[in-house]
């Protein structure tokens, strides 16, 4: 993968954009070179422009059959940004939540570490844990279904 140099004012005004919009992802590609600023992170990548292209085909085919079974089952708590999930307060605590549990709504069910940063993942509605998804110390993706709650 090239190597290029990073351009901290267009990260910064990257940052900027997403916090006057709300939005919690924004990309940004010039040539050969991308940069992904997420919150909680920022991503550089630096890509060919040709592997887009490869992958594009593939994606285009791909895409219609692999959408519904991608599809996050009903209840789905997502993961809002990348980074290490933890099932409990501290080391050795009781965790959050288990399975069966009945939670209300923005009760916290997990926490999100990133960048030194511990983030609490709190219940988007009412209703009984069905399924927890991850493990305690996991690493996890931005969209990852940490947990189901009914």
């Amino acid at each position: 993968m090239p190597k290029f140099d990073v351009d901290e004012s267009l990260v910064r005004k990257l940052a900027g954009l997403l916090e006057e919009t709300g939005l919690n992802e924004i990309e940004y590609e010039i040539s050969d070179q991308r940069i992904r600023v997420t919150r909680g992170g920022a991503t550089m990548i630096a890509a060919a422009q040709a592997a887009p292209m490869a992958q594009a085909p593939a994606m285009a085919g791909a895409a219609p059959a692999a959408a519904p079974s991608d599809a996050p089952p009903a209840g789905a708590v997502l993961s809002p940004m990348v980074g290490t999930v933890y099932v409990s307060p501290e080391p050795g605590a009781p965790p959050y939540v288990k399975v069966g549990d009945q939670v209300a709504e923005g009760q916290t069910l997990l926490i999100v570490e990133a960048m030194k940063v511990m983030n609490p993942i709190p219940a988007p509605r009412a209703g009984k844990v069905e399924q927890i998804l991850v493990s305690d110390a996991q690493p996890v993706e931005y969209g990852d279904v940490l947990l189901v709650v009914q």
